[in-house]
C-alpha cells in the first residue's frame, strides 16, 4: 500500500531538513506532502528545494489558518491507500511507521493512535502537558465511549477511505478532538499501539 505522509508546517526551519530527511530514510513506498501554513521564519525558503522532488508535494497557504487547515489540505492531496499525518519538530519518529501501519495492513484496524501513554519504557513529558493531555483525552472517551489514552498524539494512521464518510471543519487544533468524534460515530476500527520506547529524553 502506498503512503501519504502529511506534514503540517509553522515556522519549523530548524527542525524541518532533518524531519524529512528521517521520513525518506523509512523503506515504505510513499508520497511526502507538506503544507506550510503561512511561515514567517524562512521556513518557506528551506522547501523551495523540495518543490521539484519526486514524490514531494509542497503547498504554501496564503495565510495562517491553523494546523487543522492545512491536514485538510494535504489531505485533499493525498493519493496514497494510507495516511498518517507528522509533525514537523521532531517529538514523532519515522522509524515507528511500520509499527503504526502493521494494524491497518493486517486488516484489523482503519484507524491508528499512536499513544506515548500507554505502558512501557517512553519518553518523560512535562507534568503539566500530561495532565492536559488526560484532561482532554477523557473528555473524549466520555463523548465518544473510546477507551484511548492519548487522545491528543500528532501520531494519526488511517485509510483514505475513513475521510470518504465524513468532512473536517476545525481549521487550528480542534482538528485531533474533531477527527476522534467522527471515527468513533462512524464505527471505524480502531487501535492504539504505543510510540516512543526507549526514546532519549
Amino acid at each position: 500500500m502506498k503512503l501519504s505522509v502529511v506534514i503540517p508546517v509553522y515556522n519549523e526551519r530548524k527542525t524541518l531538513d532533518e524531519l524529512i530527511s528521517r521520513v525518506e530514510a523509512v523503506n515504505l513506498e510513499k508520497e511526502i506532502i507538506i503544507v506550510d501554513d503561512a511561515s514567517t521564519d524562512g521556513t518557506r525558503d528551506l522547501l523551495k528545494k523540495y518543490e521539484e522532488r519526486e514524490k514531494f508535494k509542497v503547498i504554501y497557504q496564503s495565510r495562517n489558518a491553523g494546523k487543522g487547515s492545512a491536514l485538510r489540505v494535504g489531505f485533499d492531496k493525498a493519493e496514497g491507500e494510507i495516511i498518517i499525518v507528522q509533525d514537523a519538530d521532531l517529538e514523532y519518529d519515522p522509524k515507528e511507521y511500520p509499527l503504526l501501519l502493521k494494524p491497518i495492513i493486517d486488516g484489523r484496524a482503519d484507524v491508528v493512535y499512536g499513544s506515548r501513554f500507554s505502558g512501557g519504557t517512553h519518553r518523560v513529558f512535562f507534568f503539566w502537558h500530561y495532565v492536559g493531555n488526560k484532561v482532554l483525552t477523557t473528555l473524549s472517551n466520555m463523548f465518544t465511549n473510546l477507551c484511548l489514552t492519548d487522545m491528543e498524539t500528532g501520531y494519526k494512521v488511517f485509510r483514505k477511505t475513513v475521510l470518504d464518510s465524513f468532512v473536517l471543519k476545525c481549521n487550528r487544533f480542534g482538528f485531533e478532538p474533531e477527527f476522534t468524534c467522527k471515527v468513533a460515530r462512524n464505527k471505524f476500527r480502531i487501535y492504539e499501539v504505543i510510540t516512543g520506547l526507549n526514546r532519549s529524553i
